[in-house]
């Protein structure tokens, strides 16, 4: 999917605030967002690159952003959201999170962290803490028979922690 900005906002100089009026190149970035049904949508964002042009401002160029994809990032706002939301109220483990939406473990456990409307929702509190499903050992691959992809079905350790007063939540 081609994207363009519409917002005139985002030639707007990040350190000054100045709108930029003259084009200095451009830029093709690919961020990630979540997946839409079964399948992946890949996104190429077609930005501007823009020269300052007030005198006094330290940064002489940039590129477009918009609030929902900073300059420099490789993921959408709403996939990193999505990313905590999964481990915070889906009850997922942050690897298995990190498995579902294609991304690695320290980008699911840092949305986790940094989604502030994950986070800051109050927890209900747990009399009672018990572990459930601790493995150790091998891992275990299986073939799926339509891709002849090998998938890892069971990790070498996973260990889940269920509150019992809350209903054997996660």
């Amino acid at each position: 999917m081609h994207l363009v900005t519409a917002d005139e906002a985002a030639r707007a100089c990040p350190t000054c605030g100045v709108f930029a009026t003259r084009v200095k190149g451009s830029a093709v970035p690919r961020p990630r967002d979540p997946p839409y049904g079964e399948s992946r949508l890949e996104f190429r964002w077609h930005k501007r690159r823009w020269f300052c042009r007030e005198a006094g401002c330290a940064r002489r160029s940039f590129t477009e952003q918009i609030a929902q994809i900073p300059a420099g990032a490789r993921l959408t706002a709403r996939l990193r959201s999505a990313a905590g939301h999964r481990v915070r109220d889906a009850g997922s483990t942050v690897l298995q999170a990190a498995r579902d939406l294609h991304l690695s473990w320290p980008i699911v456990m840092n949305a986790r962290i940094q989604a502030r409307e994950v986070t800051d929702a109050p927890l209900p509190e747990a009399e009672v803490l018990g572990i459930d499903e601790t493995r150790r050992g091998r891992p275990r691959w299986e073939q799926d028979p339509t891709t002849d992809k090998w998938l890892l079905v069971r990790d070498r350790r996973h260990t889940g922690f269920v509150c019992p007063a809350a209903g054997g939540r996660r």
